[in-house]
């Protein structure tokens, strides 16, 4: 079989509702522009989302479905999702509707006009569709972030991202790494985009995390993700 030339890959925990939309979306947005698959991972939700996404297969031949036997966090589950796609590119979206897939086929646009060594096309809500408090939160972790890593991406939380499988997959894992990819990225030796994209409202379901928390681990792993680009010695080769 023919792998196809983009992996859509989209971590869900208790999303039952938003799931249906938006993985009709994702067919809206590529079938006739190129050849893909859609990878669902469920984080071992505690509602019926495994069921509505089983269920969905029918319907959607690009569909495929991984379960988690334990919750394991979003980084896990989009790094078994990467793992276990067969495209040679990557597209993630956050499973809970906020993140236009209209949007994919811009990113690849970016892609086919950028240098060979841009390997990462991280999206940037420039119109944010969050509450007050989350978008204040967000605009200081940004600051920090950037002041620390240097890694000049003015919104690395933004899910919808485009990368190469490869490059990802030579990344160190920790938990929420999805968080620091662009500065990853560039640590590997290459090079990051910021494409400006659509952000919406939460129309279903509820956040699953809150201010407090998502700032006190993002303290901790700044901090390493800060060694990790200072103790780096990584560079790209060539064979001549």
């Amino acid at each position: 079989m023919t792998p196809p030339e983009l992996s859509v890959v989209v971590p869900v925990f208790n999303e039952r509702d938003n799931i249906p939309p938006l993985l009709e979306e994702i067919v809206a947005a590529l079938r006739g522009r190129t050849s893909f698959e859609i990878v669902y991972v469920d984080d071992h939700s505690d509602d019926d989302s495994l069921a509505v996404l089983q269920a969905l297969k029918v319907r959607v031949p690009e569909l495929r479905v991984l379960h988690h036997l334990s919750r394991s966090g979003q980084s896990t589950a989009v790094r078994n999702g990467i793992k276990a796609a067969r495209g040679a590119w990557i597209a993630t979206l956050d499973g809970d509707g906020q993140n236009d897939p209209a949007d994919i086929p811009r990113l690849l646009a970016a892609r086919d006009d950028a240098a060979p060594e841009v390997k990462l096309f991280a999206g940037w809500r420039v119109d944010r569709r969050d509450s007050g408090s989350k978008r204040w939160a967000s605009r200081w972790a940004n600051r920090i972030r950037a002041r620390i890593l240097r890694d000049d991406t003015p919104d690395t939380g933004c899910g919808i991202k485009l990368l190469e499988r490869a490059v990802f997959l030579d990344l160190p894992y920790f938990d929420h790494m999805h968080r620091y990819l662009p500065a990853l990225v560039q640590r590997a030796g290459w090079k990051t985009v910021s494409v400006p994209v659509a952000h919406r409202p939460r129309t279903a379901g509820v956040s699953k995390y809150n201010n407090l928390g998502r700032a006190l681990v993002g303290l901790r792993d700044l901090r390493g993700v800060a060694w990790l680009i200072a103790r780096s010695r990584r560079t790209r080769i060539e064979e001549r």
